[in-house]
């Protein structure tokens, strides 16, 4: 598992770091961001993964996320991997929606996807792996928040995986992709026509298929351009309630969907997920 150092910088009592490696998920050379706070040596710390939107890589969050303070104040290691495959030969498509930084973190099934885009299986099983041998994580303590598309990985990750991640939390998030047209293109084209193919992808979905999760927090901003059409808060909100599932969700007046909203916001959700991986568990 060799791994590349792009770039390392000093922030906040920490280290914040691009690095890249081969990846077997991706078929390609795959970047991503980490913040280590200074610790004590032989200390492991706690883990907080953030998926990111539509369009993004893993730099955007690194550059306009505003999380470095509050990770550094709760010993908190953040981890932000790029949103899709990279690079010649990937392919792409002419919508920003689709292909390239559109890679909604499924595996995909349809040809010409299926050979690179397999980004659930990089964010789940792949980087972690490159994480937990390069860095001192403590995987026994881990959540995970995103935004946009990212909210949606986060949410659907959590759902799938509720033992691994000690609490989830998302910005602006597509919370029933089945139900919107950006969902509705991109799993066409990964998954394929069976719509039952989908709902592994969908957060409400899964819930209605019995998924759970002890509580969430979501932070919506009320003047987003997408929150009607493409977001959805309400069916996530009413999924929640029926399944019993404790679920913050927080319309913010007058934010939109851009990293001005998610960087307000961010030291909150840092703090929530801190609080939550700061518990000790019966296995500790």
């Amino acid at each position: 598992m060799t791994m590349k150092t792009i770039w390392e910088h000093r922030s906040h009592d920490g280290v914040q770091g691009m690095y890249s490696h081969a990846s077997g998920s991706a078929g390609r050379d795959m970047a991503f961001g980490v913040f280590v706070p200074d610790h004590a040596p032989g200390a492991t710390l706690p883990v907080l993964w953030y998926l990111s939107g539509l369009t993004c890589t893993a730099a955007n969050v690194v550059e306009k996320g505003e999380y470095r303070a509050a990770c550094a104040r709760h010993g908190i290691i953040l981890v932000a991997p790029d949103t899709s495959p990279r690079g010649e030969g990937v392919a792409d498509d002419a919508d920003y929606d689709l292909g390239v930084g559109a890679g909604f973190y499924v595996d995909a099934t349809q040809q010409p996807w299926a050979a690179n885009y397999r980004m659930r299986s990089y964010v789940e099983e792949e980087l972690p792996a490159i994480v937990r041998s390069q860095f001192p994580a403590d995987f026994a303590r881990q959540s995970i928040t995103g935004h946009s598309m990212g909210g949606h990985g986060a949410l659907t990750i959590a759902l799938r995986n509720p033992q691994r991640f000690r609490s989830v939390s998302a910005f602006a998030p597509l919370c029933a992709p089945m139900q919107c047209s950006w969902g509705e293109k991109a799993f066409s084209n990964y998954l394929g026509t069976n719509r039952q193919a989908w709902r592994p992808y969908d957060a409400v979905a899964l819930i209605e298929d019995g998924a759970r999760l002890s509580e969430l927090l979501v932070d919506q901003g009320t003047a987003d351009q997408f929150l009607t059409e493409q977001l959805k808060p309400q069916l996530l909100h009413q999924a929640c309630t029926q399944a019993g599932i404790d679920a913050t969700i927080r319309m913010q007046e007058g934010y939109d969907h851009s990293y001005f909203f998610i960087s307000t916001f961010m030291s909150d959700h840092v703090e929530w997920h801190a609080a939550r991986l700061k518990q000790h568990t019966a296995h500790e």
